[in-house]
């Protein structure tokens, strides 16, 4: 057993990952490529991201185009950005998809910053798993001899430090979504 601080660190930024991956799909009121990134369709047998049918752009503003690279999927991905839950309305256009983004509304900005923290806070209990994990293998190692009780102190601060400052950009990303939601 050995203490491997880059893993843990690793693993720690991969939470954050998925973090910044979550957040660009909840919705702000201005367009975002993003903002389809958690569309799945259903293809030829299975379920696909919409970013492999076809190319998302924003050619304004309030507006998003898709553009299927398979004429007959038309109506499967229209069904699919209608059924996601993100509250949009696609027009087909030939072989793209407009897709304008309607003003949120209050009260659906305030449901958006609590799915916002809910994230968050599933991404902290994911960098606490890490900091445990992290923390029980260096308490076993000096349990069987491997390392000094001083290793064992240095080594939990490293983990404590490593484990703060993740919680932190966690929250700094929190504060930045919540501002993008509420700003109008």
């Amino acid at each position: 057993m050995s203490y491997d601080k880059q893993d843990l660190k690793r693993r720690m930024d991969g939470a954050l990952d998925v973090l910044k991956k979550e957040f660009s799909g909840l919705r702000t009121g201005r367009a975002s490529v993003n903002l389809l990134d958690t569309v799945m369709v259903d293809m030829y047998g299975s379920k696909m991201p919409l970013n492999q049918v076809g190319t998302v752009s924003v050619p304004e503003p309030r507006l998003l185009s898709v553009q299927v690279w398979d004429g007959a999927a038309i109506k499967t991905v229209e069904k699919a950005i209608r059924d996601s839950g993100l509250g949009l309305n696609p027009m087909p256009d030939g072989n793209n998809i407009r897709i304008p983004v309607p003003d949120l509304n209050e009260e659906r900005r305030l449901e958006l910053t609590k799915i916002a923290g809910k994230i968050a806070e599933s991404t902290r209990v994911a960098v606490r798993n890490v900091r445990r994990d992290g923390m029980d293998s260096v308490k076993k190692m000096e349990k069987a001899g491997d390392i000094s009780e001083d290793d064992l102190k240095r080594f939990s601060d490293e983990i404590q430090k490593l484990t703060d400052d993740t919680i932190k950009s966690v929250d700094t990303s929190l504060t930045d979504k919540e501002k993008d939601i509420m700003t109008v």
